[in-house]
Protein backbone atom coordinates (compact mmCIF):
# COMPACT_ATOMS: atom_id res chain seq x y z
CA UNK A 1 0.00 0.00 0.00
CA UNK A 2 1.29 3.37 -0.99
CA UNK A 3 1.59 6.09 1.66
CA UNK A 4 -0.54 9.21 1.15
CA UNK A 5 1.19 12.19 -0.32
CA UNK A 6 0.83 15.72 0.96
CA UNK A 7 -1.48 16.49 -1.99
CA UNK A 8 -4.17 14.11 -0.59
CA UNK A 9 -4.55 15.95 2.72
CA UNK A 10 -8.05 17.44 3.06
CA UNK A 11 -9.50 15.50 0.11
CA UNK A 12 -11.97 13.68 2.38
CA UNK A 13 -13.40 16.99 3.57
CA UNK A 14 -13.97 18.14 -0.01
CA UNK A 15 -15.58 14.80 -0.93
CA UNK A 16 -17.87 15.00 2.11
CA UNK A 17 -18.99 18.53 1.24
CA UNK A 18 -19.69 17.62 -2.40
CA UNK A 19 -21.70 14.52 -1.49
CA UNK A 20 -23.55 16.36 1.31
CA UNK A 21 -24.66 19.07 -1.13
CA UNK A 22 -26.54 16.41 -3.09
CA UNK A 23 -27.75 14.11 -0.32
CA UNK A 24 -29.05 16.61 2.24
CA UNK A 25 -31.60 18.29 -0.09
CA UNK A 26 -32.65 14.87 -1.38
CA UNK A 27 -33.31 13.53 2.12
CA UNK A 28 -35.10 16.73 3.17
CA UNK A 29 -37.28 16.53 0.05
CA UNK A 30 -38.26 12.94 0.83
CA UNK A 31 -39.13 13.91 4.41
CA UNK A 32 -41.25 16.83 3.15
CA UNK A 33 -43.20 14.64 0.72
CA UNK A 34 -43.84 12.18 3.55
CA UNK A 35 -45.10 15.02 5.78
CA UNK A 36 -47.51 16.36 3.16
CA UNK A 37 -48.83 12.86 2.38
CA UNK A 38 -49.32 12.15 6.08
CA UNK A 39 -51.30 15.37 6.58
CA UNK A 40 -53.39 14.73 3.45
CA UNK A 41 -54.20 11.15 4.46
CA UNK A 42 -55.07 12.20 8.01
CA UNK A 43 -57.36 14.98 6.76
CA UNK A 44 -59.06 12.60 4.32
CA UNK A 45 -59.64 10.01 7.05
CA UNK A 46 -61.05 12.67 9.39
CA UNK A 47 -63.36 14.07 6.68
CA UNK A 48 -64.64 10.60 5.84
CA UNK A 49 -65.23 9.76 9.49
CA UNK A 50 -67.00 13.07 10.03
CA UNK A 51 -69.23 12.47 7.00
CA UNK A 52 -70.17 9.02 8.31
CA UNK A 53 -70.95 10.51 11.70
CA UNK A 54 -73.10 13.26 10.19
CA UNK A 55 -74.96 10.80 7.96
CA UNK A 56 -76.79 9.23 10.91
CA UNK A 57 -80.54 9.84 11.11
CA UNK A 58 -80.38 12.15 14.13
CA UNK A 59 -77.39 14.22 12.94
CA UNK A 60 -76.77 17.11 10.54
CA UNK A 61 -73.94 18.40 8.32
CA UNK A 62 -72.95 20.73 11.17
CA UNK A 63 -72.39 17.66 13.36
CA UNK A 64 -70.26 16.17 10.57
CA UNK A 65 -68.06 19.28 10.41
CA UNK A 66 -67.71 19.40 14.20
CA UNK A 67 -66.70 15.72 14.35
CA UNK A 68 -64.15 16.30 11.58
CA UNK A 69 -62.64 19.28 13.46
CA UNK A 70 -62.37 17.16 16.60
CA UNK A 71 -60.66 14.34 14.68
CA UNK A 72 -58.16 16.71 13.03
CA UNK A 73 -57.35 18.49 16.29
CA UNK A 74 -56.75 15.17 18.06
CA UNK A 75 -54.67 13.73 15.21
CA UNK A 76 -52.40 16.51 13.98
CA UNK A 77 -52.98 20.18 14.89
CA UNK A 78 -55.64 22.86 15.41
CA UNK A 79 -54.42 24.97 12.50
CA UNK A 80 -55.52 22.31 9.98
CA UNK A 81 -59.09 22.31 11.35
CA UNK A 82 -59.95 25.95 10.69
CA UNK A 83 -61.66 25.53 7.29
CA UNK A 84 -64.06 22.58 7.61
CA UNK A 85 -67.54 22.65 6.10
CA UNK A 86 -70.32 20.10 5.99
CA UNK A 87 -73.13 20.11 3.43
CA UNK A 88 -76.02 17.90 2.49
CA UNK A 89 -76.65 17.34 -1.20
CA UNK A 90 -78.46 15.00 -3.54
CA UNK A 91 -76.41 12.82 -5.90
CA UNK A 92 -78.34 10.62 -8.34
CA UNK A 93 -81.43 10.88 -6.18
CA UNK A 94 -79.63 9.88 -2.98
CA UNK A 95 -79.06 12.22 -0.03
CA UNK A 96 -75.40 12.54 0.85
CA UNK A 97 -73.31 14.29 3.47
CA UNK A 98 -70.13 15.91 2.18
CA UNK A 99 -67.37 17.25 4.39
CA UNK A 100 -64.83 19.57 2.77
CA UNK A 101 -61.52 20.41 4.46
CA UNK A 102 -59.12 23.09 3.21
CA UNK A 103 -55.70 23.20 4.86
CA UNK A 104 -52.37 24.83 4.09
CA UNK A 105 -49.27 22.71 4.70
CA UNK A 106 -45.93 24.54 4.75
CA UNK A 107 -43.60 22.83 2.26
CA UNK A 108 -40.46 23.41 4.32
CA UNK A 109 -41.57 22.03 7.66
CA UNK A 110 -42.69 25.13 9.53
CA UNK A 111 -41.55 27.80 7.07
CA UNK A 112 -42.13 28.88 3.53
CA UNK A 113 -45.13 29.26 1.25
CA UNK A 114 -47.89 26.77 1.94
CA UNK A 115 -49.26 23.98 -0.23
CA UNK A 116 -53.09 24.09 -0.23
CA UNK A 117 -54.84 20.76 0.30
CA UNK A 118 -58.54 20.25 -0.53
CA UNK A 119 -59.94 16.96 0.75
CA UNK A 120 -63.47 15.60 0.82
CA UNK A 121 -65.35 12.96 2.74
CA UNK A 122 -68.70 11.54 1.59
CA UNK A 123 -71.35 9.35 3.18
CA UNK A 124 -74.88 8.36 2.22
CA UNK A 125 -77.45 9.90 4.58
CA UNK A 126 -79.45 7.34 6.52
CA UNK A 127 -83.17 7.36 5.78
CA UNK A 128 -85.83 7.05 8.45
CA UNK A 129 -87.66 3.70 8.30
Amino acid sequence: MKPHSRDDHGAAVVDFVLVSMVLVPLVLGIIQVALVLHVRNTLTAAATEGARYGAAIDRSPLDAAAKTRTQITASIADRFASAVTGTQRVVSGVDEIEVHVVADVPPLGLWGPAIRLNVYGHAVKEAAP
